[in-house]
C-alpha cells in the first residue's frame, strides 16, 4: 500500500485552479442520475464488491453501482486528473496518507451525516478518518497488519522450528535471535550459511530476508515493526503531528542496524527490489529469499504462489518487550462534486455496514473493518487452510503486541519526496544515518516548525 505521488504544491495548484473554474459542475462524467460511480484499485477485491453492489441494488431499487478498477500505479494519477477535469467518481477507495490533503483542498464530502459509529469498527480505524476540522471524510473499509512470511522448506532445512520463528526477539546492538535466524537462513553459492565460517557475502544464493525497498517515509513492510518495537513514533502526535522524528537517536540506530543486515549479506540488496516487477513476494516465491515482511493484503499472493509452501510468524519482540506492527486501514470517500451525491451516501453507508463487510470477508482477501467482517475473513482463510493469527492477534490481543497507525500529517507528498531519496541513500550507498537529521529538519520546516 505504498504511496507514490508528486509534490503537494503541484497537486494543490492544479486542483485549486480546477475547483475555481469548475465548482458546481459535478463529476462522474458518463454516469446517469441513478448510477453511483465507484473506483477501487485492488483487482482481487473486485468480485467481493461486485457482490456488495448486487445486494445494494436489490435493497435500493432504481440505483445502480458502476465499479471501475485500475492498478495502483495508475489509480492516484487518474484520480487527481479526474478532480482537475471535473470527471471524478462519486465514491472512491481512499488511502490514509492521501485524505488529509484531499480534505484540505476541499474535494471530499464530509460524512458526518451518515450516522457511522466509531465503536462499530476495529479500534482506531474510524478516528483516523477525521480531518483537522474534526469532520469525518472516510467510512472504514478494511484493515491490515504486517507479519513475517517464510518458506517452510528452507526453514526446515535450516533446522529452525515454527515455535522458534514465533518467539524471535531483536535489538539494535546485536540483532537478537531474529538476526541469528536470518543469518542462518542465508546461504552463499557454496552452500555456506551466513553464520558459518567462510560465508561469502558477495555471492549469496539465498538471502535470509527479501528486500521491500528502502521503506521510504513509513517503512510499513520494512523497518517500521523494528522502529516501533524500539519505542519510536513517526511524529509528535498520533494524528496530525507537526513534527517528524527521523532525527531521533533511537530511530537512526534502528535504521543503521536494519540496513546493516544488507551489508552483512543477510538482507537482499537494494538493487534486488523493483516495485511491481520483483517485490518481496516474488523474491520468496523464486527461492531467492527465505523470508519477507509483508502486509495482510499479500496473503493470497504468497499462499497462491506455485510451488511455495509458506508459513507466517509475528513480528519479533523488540526492546520495549512487545511486538509491533502498523495497522493501516482503507476507507471509502465521497467526492465533493459527486454527481449522484445522495446515491453515493447510500452506497458508502452500505459499504461500511456489517452486511457488505461480512460479504467481503467471506471472500478471504482482506480483513474488513467491522469485527463481524473480520471474523468472516478469518473463517474464509481457515477454509483455505491458511492460519492468519500472525496478522489478527496484534489487533485482538494487545498484551504482547502494539499496533500503530500510518503517519497522518499535512504535506504527505512533500514528506515522501524528501525522505525517500534519503532512505534510499542509506540503503543503497551506505550513507550515514546521521544525514537523516538534516532531512528531518527540512521536513519539519515544511510543516511549519
Amino acid at each position: 500500500m505504498r504511496v507514490h505521488t508528486r509534490t503537494a504544491a503541484a497537486l494543490t495548484g492544479a486542483l485549486v485552479l480546477s475547483l475555481t473554474a469548475g465548482c458546481g459542475q459535478g463529476g462522474s462524467a458518463g454516469a446517469g442520475g441513478n448510477t453511483v460511480t465507484y473506483w477501487l484499485w485492488d483487482a482481487n477485491q473486485l468480485p467481493a464488491y461486485q457482490a456488495c453492489a448486487k445486494d445494494f441494488e436489490k435493497r435500493n431499487p432504481g440505483l445502480k453501482v458502476k465499479i471501475t478498477q485500475m492498478g495502483w500505479a495508475d489509480y492516484w494519477t487518474k484520480l487527481t486528473a479526474s478532480f482537475i477535469a471535473g470527471t471524478e467518481p462519486d465514491v472512491f477507495t481512499d488511502h490514509i496518507q492521501k485524505f488529509g490533503q484531499f480534505a484540505d483542498l476541499k474535494v471530499l464530502e464530509p460524512l458526518d451525516d451518515l450516522g457511522l459509529d466509531d465503536s462499530a469498527y476495529q479500534p482506531g480505524l474510524a478516528a483516523n478518518w477525521r480531518g483537522q476540522d474534526g469532520r469525518r471524510y472516510g467510512a472504514p473499509k478494511d484493515w491490515d497488519t504486517v507479519a513475517l512470511f517464510y518458506n517452510r522448506k528452507m526453514v526446515e532445512e535450516a533446522g529452525l522450528g515454527t515455535d522458534e520463528l514465533n518467539s524471535l526477539d531483536w535489538n539494535p546492538a546485536d540483532g537478537g535471535t531474529f538476526e541469528k535466524a536470518i543469518a542462518h537462513l542465508t546461504v552463499d553459492r557454496n552452500g555456506v550459511r551466513g553464520d558459518e565460517k567462510g560465508f561469502d557475502k558477495r555471492h549469496v544464493a539465498v538471502y535470509g530476508m527479501a528486500t521491500g525497498g528502502a521503506g521510504d517515509a513509513d517503512g510499513q513492510t520494512t523497518w517500521s515493526p523494528f522502529a516501533a518495537s524500539a519505542g519510536w513514533r513517526y511524529t509528535d502526535k498520533a494524528r496530525w503531528g507537526t513534527e517528524y522524528r527521523y532525527g531521533d537517536e533511537t530511530f537512526q540506530s534502528v535504521i543503521d542496524w536494519y540496513f546493516g543486515l544488507a551489508r552483512k549479506g543477510y538482507l537482499a540488496p537494494f538493487t534486488d527490489y523493483t516495485d511491481g516487477a520483483n517485490p518481496a513476494t516474488a523474491q520468496v516465491a523464486s527461492g531467492k529469499a527465505a523470508t519477507a515482511f509483508d502486509g495482510a493484503w499479500m496473503i493470497s499472493s504468497y499462499y497462491g504462489a506455485e510451488g511455495l509452501d509458506v508459513g507466517t510468524a509475528p513480528t519479533p519482540v523488540g526492546p520495549t518487550g512487545k511486538r509491533a506492527t502498523m495497522m493501516n486501514g482503507l476507507a471509502d470517500s465521497i467526492t465533493r462534486n459527486a454527481r449522484n451525491k445522495e446515491g453515493a451516501k447510500k452506497w458508502v453507508r452500505y459499504l461500511a455496514s456489517n452486511e457488505c463487510q461480512r460479504t467481503v470477508g467471506r471472500y478471504g482477501i482482506v480483513f474488513p473493518a467491522t469485527p463481524d467482517g473480520t471474523a468472516a475473513a478469518v473463517a474464509a482463510y481457515r477454509r483455505k487452510g491458511i492460519d492468519v493469527s500472525a496478522f489478527t492477534e496484534p489487533v485482538t490481543d494487545k498484551r504482547d503486541s502494539a499496533t500503530f497507525s500510518f503517519p497522518i500529517t499535512d504535506y504527505a507528498a512533500d514528506v515522501y519526496a524528501l525522505i525517500r531519496p534519503a532512505m534510499q541513500d542509506v540503503y543503497a550507498n551506505d550513507a550515514p544515518v546521521s544525514g537523516l537529521t538534516r532531512t528531518n529538519d527540512q521536513i519539519n520546516l515544511i510543516l511549519g516548525q
